[in-house]
């Protein structure tokens, strides 16, 4: 993994875009000479000539292929679904393209070379795609690390790799007991070795020390032992810190408070507040100029299906835990609450009308509170408000959880896009973790991240409800 501003990108996902960034430019040139060669019609200087619509073509087509979620590969269910998402950017990235020729005649190469150039940049980005899929899983690809504990914090790591996509990256090459008989991981995962853990990494060349020790004292961690290893070029990190580079989140479990005193983020300041003001304007802006038939059609369907307001009004928490009122589009019955008792919304929630359950899968819904960031209440990016209810619920049972509330309440954030509605005490801690994460490494870099992987979740419907 590679931190690029403040947020983990994995490298192989970096050499992907570098890869794909070099085939769709050069295929251009590609097509080009395969069109003009023959009739010598290339002009002295190909190479100036074609490299802005190359550079354009290409920035384009990784910008669609972003938002079709082709770098998120903890979504991809195997080679038959890379290749519809391949083929479904593609179309969207022709029809752009014969816009931008459209509005940019200057750019405009020729139908017969931009086809050639179109079907060599498809068959390149497939056939790469392709390989990548099947030798992502190479063991000599994945960083070899070593655990030291054996108890309840290992077994989280072992949950982990069975649930995303971090065995694609990392091989826990075992677990070394340091106190204790109990174990919590599989007994065939220990390792019964002796010996400095220096000779035990040497043995199984190891690249990284994993601490899952919860108790360090009295000699519960070999301090010496792991200098020297770090000394010798081994990388030694904490619990909490892998499961924030490998899984996008601040696992409370693991957590402890000198953990996030002492670990770099958690930052807040004027010049943030001011580029976050000025790019919650700007998107909001061109969502609700994009946006309006959509919002339209909405509002008549929601009118025409049931009695009722359009528009749900609703009390949620915001930044320093001040109150403040949410607007949606009504998705649910009114009488949804007909007893007083605020309620989780949930799975196939049979209080949301027809109309309802179509906004909400596409996140239509959502769309008013727009207008809640043009108040200055909510970001654009930022953890998702929540019902004071739910806030004073939460607060008792979950430690850390005010922490939330130190950044704007977002349309979307980090845990709804990789993580679904709440539906529960467990569902909130779950979605805390990575609202953790986002509120200790948040950016710029990292908002715009989110925007594509939301645009991702409305085109494919991961995660709603």
């Amino acid at each position: 993994m590679i931190r690029f501003f403040r947020h983990y990108v994995p490298a192989h996902t970096l050499l992907l875009v570098a890869i794909e960034g070099l085939i769709l430019v050069s295929s251009i040139y590609f097509g080009v000479s395969a069109r003009f060669m023959d009739s010598g019609q290339l002009p002295p200087d190909a190479v100036g000539s074609f490299l802005p619509i190359a550079a354009v073509f290409s920035l384009a087509m990784l910008t669609i292929m972003t938002a079709f979620g082709l770098y998120a590969w903890e979504w991809m269910a195997g080679a038959k679904e890379i290749v519809v998402r391949i083929t479904a950017s593609f179309l969207v990235g022709f029809v752009l393209m014969s816009l931008v020729f459209y509005i940019f005649p200057d750019l405009f190469l020729g139908r017969g070379a931009f086809a050639l150039a179109f079907l060599f940049a498809l068959a390149g980005v497939t056939l790469v795609r392709l390989a990548f899929f099947k030798w992502s899983n190479l063991a000599i690809l994945k960083k070899r690390v070593l655990v030291l504990g054996t108890g309840s914090r290992a077994a989280k790591i072992e949950t982990m790799l069975k649930s995303s996509t971090t065995a694609n990256r990392v091989h826990i090459v075992g677990y070394l007991p340091l106190q204790g008989t109990h174990h919590y991981v599989e007994h065939s995962r220990v390792l019964t070795e002796r010996g400095p853990i220096a000779d035990i990494i040497d043995r199984h060349n190891i690249d990284e020390v994993l601490i899952a020790v919860r108790d360090r004292r009295d000699g519960g961690l070999p301090t010496s032992e792991l200098l020297e290893c770090k000394l010798a070029g081994v990388s030694v990190i904490e619990l909490s810190t892998f499961f924030e580079r490998e899984n996008g989140q601040v696992q409370l479990e693991s957590l402890n408070a000198s953990w996030m005193i002492l670990s770099e983020g958690f930052r807040q300041g004027l010049a943030r507040d001011a580029v976050k003001r000025a790019f919650d304007l700007f998107v909001s802006g061109l969502l609700l100029l994009v946006s309006l038939p959509a919002m339209a059609l909405t509002a008549l369907l929601i009118r025409l299906e049931s009695n009722g307001p359009i528009l749900y009004r609703q009390e949620r928490i915001g930044q320093h835990g001040r109150p403040f009122t949410i607007f949606k589009f009504r998705s649910m019955r009114t009488d949804a609450e007909s007893d007083g008792k605020p309620k989780w919304a949930g799975q196939n929630d049979d209080r949301t009308t027809r109309v309802g359950r179509i906004i909400r899968k596409l996140r239509i819904d959502e769309l008013p509170q727009v207008f809640n960031v043009f108040m200055g209440d909510m970001s654009f990016v930022g953890p998702r408000p929540e019902r004071p209810f739910f806030v004073q619920q939460l607060l008792k049972e979950i430690p850390y959880y005010a922490s939330r509330h130190s950044v704007k309440p977002g349309i979307t954030g980090w845990a709804q896009v990789r993580y679904c509605y709440g539906a529960s005490i467990e569902d909130a801690i779950e979605k805390l973790q990575y609202d953790l994460y986002y509120v200790k490494n948040h950016s710029l870099f990292l908002d715009l991240m989110i925007l594509f992987q939301t645009a991702q979740v409305v085109l494919w419907g991961k995660g709603a409800r």
